[in-house]
């Protein structure tokens, strides 16, 4: 598991009232004794107030008051997450992220909020067809460079051509429409911004450059806007 997955696993962990050592934290998560102090400095850096009582039956435990407090997610946002995940095993983008987390919610919670969790799990599924996995890798690219700001050169395939055009973008967002992954980015070879399918970006590859997004900018406005212009302009702004 990551970092902020052990970290997480810890709180869950002493959310249960009970003090516990940090070689039993250990032991449970399957980490180093030494990771796991590690942790429990970088939560209390955090603010999250983490006791520790030295002696024989000394551990670790949380602050009464905030072991009381709910951590997180009530029984409506645990049920949206469960259906949130089973829209999330198709898109490639999702699936690896979500997954971990959806399995940390029922291990750490208890037997009553497991049995809901099953119960709103069971007879809801989504039907999708296949993904590409070698579009995996395209997505996280070009996810990290909207958040990053990183400008990058691609080369791109339109639609009924065999030809490949070489272009620079600045990725603005993505976008999910009718079962493809759409990137709207500022081209600079048209000098104006567009939107481009994900699966026909080829050899993507990171620039020196970087950018900065307009403020406020909406990737999906803009997406249904060229879409459908006349139903967005007497529609809600987005």
């Amino acid at each position: 598991m990551s970092k902020a997955d052990n970290m997480l696993s810890i709180l869950w962990l002493l959310k249960t009232g009970k003090r516990m050592t940090a070689k039993q934290l250990a032991e449970i998560l399957e980490i180093n004794i030494r990771t796991v102090y590690r942790y429990i400095d970088s939560l209390c850096a955090s603010g999250v107030p983490i006791i520790s009582d030295a002696g024989h039956n000394g551990g670790y435990s949380l602050l009464q008051h905030f072991n009381e407090a709910p951590l997180f997610f009530d029984i409506n946002e645990q049920k949206a997450l469960i259906h949130a995940a089973a829209f999330a095993k198709r898109p490639v983008i999702l699936r690896s992220r979500f997954t971990p987390g959806y399995f940390q919610l029922k291990r750490y919670t208890n037997e009553e909020q497991r049995d809901a969790i099953d119960r709103h799990s069971i007879g809801f599924e989504v039907i999708q067809p296949p993904v590409d996995p070698s579009l995996e890798s395209t997505l996280q690219e070009l996810e990290l460079s909207v958040a990053n700001g990183y400008t990058l050169s691609i080369e791109y395939q339109k639609a009924y051509q065999t030809t490949r055009q070489r272009r620079h973008i600045d990725p603005y967002g993505l976008v999910y429409w009718k079962g493809n992954w759409y990137i709207v980015a500022y081209c600079h070879l048209r000098s104006t911004i567009r939107s481009f399918r994900a699966d026909r970006v080829h050899e993507i590859q990171r620039t020196e450059a970087s950018f900065q997004r307009p403020p406020e900018f909406s990737a999906r406005h803009f997406f249904l806007s060229n879409l459908l212009p006349e139903q967005i302009s007497r529609a809600t702004p987005f």
